[in-house]
């Protein structure tokens, strides 16, 4: 008995022998093949980041040195259009909070009406909504009997009931002022070719936890470094699905909203760029609104944007590249400029793939963690264009005591939230299906 289990040491250890002989002979020249390979792609791959983040840059520095336009607001003199505001709803409560908000404007009642697209599957939210509405004349609850097609159907099926030249749209969860609705239409009646306009969004509860810090960062980066810069250089710029308004003979004209389509904003703003209408950006109009506050909210929001972007721009891409009404220049700053943070995201998880499996196949060594700690650290900083664009942009919303917070929430969180958007980019790439995911608002918690 000893002698066989000595045999089977003996033939273990000749095993291992011959594994190490084969792997001197031969493996360590395939791992060091692929282990070029990995570096090479991994320096391609930070190269092309830096550069990208090298544009998060400029636009920071463009967003701190550029003065704020002085305009006088000429107000449209000729009689005021009937205004259709439509609030698009499921189990929200918050949509009664928004409608008294619009009922305060200070447009002139008799020219605008407030529609609430009710989708509730809560009987007991479309009762209260309802309840609402029989107190206020100008209020009209539009019920559904399901939610097909998600919010951009709960568009059509309030278009078909809007009686407004142009269309007012807001999320359950915004704020607007008093004078919001005067405004924002000012644009469309100044310019028939102007068919969408959109404000800026403001945060009310940035401040909220770490996940809210990171959520008000990545809008604010939006709102205040991105897409002033492309509407400044160059008037082109997107709908962001609320506090905008909207052209209907236009919308009707282009076919409506894209029912079922997770970002219709943009969707439809492909639509009416590639067709030569204009949108425009009021820097000096906001809106207040909410961020998600939980992480799983967060990542679920931003991988439904980044898997509605996607799928939106390969539809559009080669009309939009065919488009005689934008020149090469208009249509770098649509898809490279607005889709940038995209491209970084794929980025940073092709460089850590690509960085870890260059480590895995690289030949034993003791690590020098001076030159370790060096080239991270200098990876990082040559990186870090998003991370200062979010410093700016907290700092132009006027909450730059968010900074640090932003900072821990971006390496710990934000890892998470670059795996989801990811996600969300591959599977519109290979047209796996995405559901739309209602987030959790405060807001509902004020309103009983």
């Amino acid at each position: 008995m000893s002698a066989l289990i000595q045999q089977s040491v003996q033939s273990s250890i000749d095993l291992v022998g011959g594994f190490f002989i084969w792997y001197n002979a031969f493996g360590r020249i395939i791992l060091d093949f692929f282990y070029t390979i990995f570096d090479s792609i991994f320096n391609v791959l930070l190269f092309i980041t830096v550069i990208v983040s090298l544009l998060y840059l400029v636009m920071s520095v463009y967003a701190m040195v550029k003065r704020r336009d002085k305009k006088v607001e000429e107000k449209f003199e000729g009689e005021l259009p009937f205004v259709t505001v439509q609030i698009p709803t499921f189990n929200e409560l918050v949509a009664i909070r928004c409608a008294e908000k619009c009922l305060d404007f200070d447009y002139p009642k008799e020219k605008y009406e407030i529609l609430i697209g009710d989708d509730s599957n809560n009987h007991d939210v479309s009762r209260k909504l309802k309840k609402f509405a029989t107190k206020h004349e100008l209020v009209k609850v539009i019920k559904r009997e399901n939610n097909k097609g998600y919010k951009p159907g709960n568009l059509n099926n309030m278009l078909k009931h809007s009686k407004g030249e142009f269309l007012v749209i807001f999320d359950s969860d915004f704020v607007p002022e008093k004078d919001f609705l005067a405004r924002i239409v000012q644009p469309l009646l100044k310019n028939k070719k102007v068919a969408g306009v959109q404000a800026r969004w403001n945060l009310l509860n940035a401040n909220q936890n770490l996940v809210s810090v990171l959520g008000a960062t990545i809008v604010s980066t939006c709102h205040r470094i991105t897409m002033p810069f492309m509407f400044n250089r160059r008037k082109i710029t997107f709908l962001c699905g609320s506090a905008e308004a909207v052209r209907k003979s236009t919308l009707i004209e282009l076919g409506g909203w894209d029912s079922g389509n997770l970002t219709e904003d943009i969707e439809f703003s492909l639509r009416l760029l590639k067709s030569g209408y204009k949108i425009e950006y009021l820097n000096d109009l906001e809106c207040d609104s909410e961020v998600p506050f939980t992480i799983k909210d967060l990542y679920k929001q931003q991988m439904r944007w980044a898997y509605g972007v996607i799928h939106s721009w390969k539809k559009h891409f080669g009309d939009i590249s065919r488009s005689r009404h934008l020149n090469f220049v208009d249509k770098f700053y649509m898809g490279g400029v607005f889709c940038s943070g995209y491209l970084i995201s794929v980025l940073l998880a092709a460089l850590f793939i690509t960085g870890t499996l260059s480590f895995l196949t690289h030949a034993p060594a003791p690590i020098e963690w001076g030159t370790f700690l060096y080239e991270l650290g200098r990876n990082i900083l040559l990186t870090s264009g998003l991370i200062l664009s979010g410093i700016v942009a907290l700092t132009k919303a006027r909450i730059p005591k968010l900074t640090l917070p932003m900072i821990l929430s971006a390496f710990s969180f934000g890892i998470v939230v670059t795996y989801y958007v990811n996600m969300g980019i591959f599977k519109a790439l290979v047209k796996a299906p995405m559901e739309w995911y209602m987030l959790n608002k405060q807001g509902n918690k004020l309103v009983v």
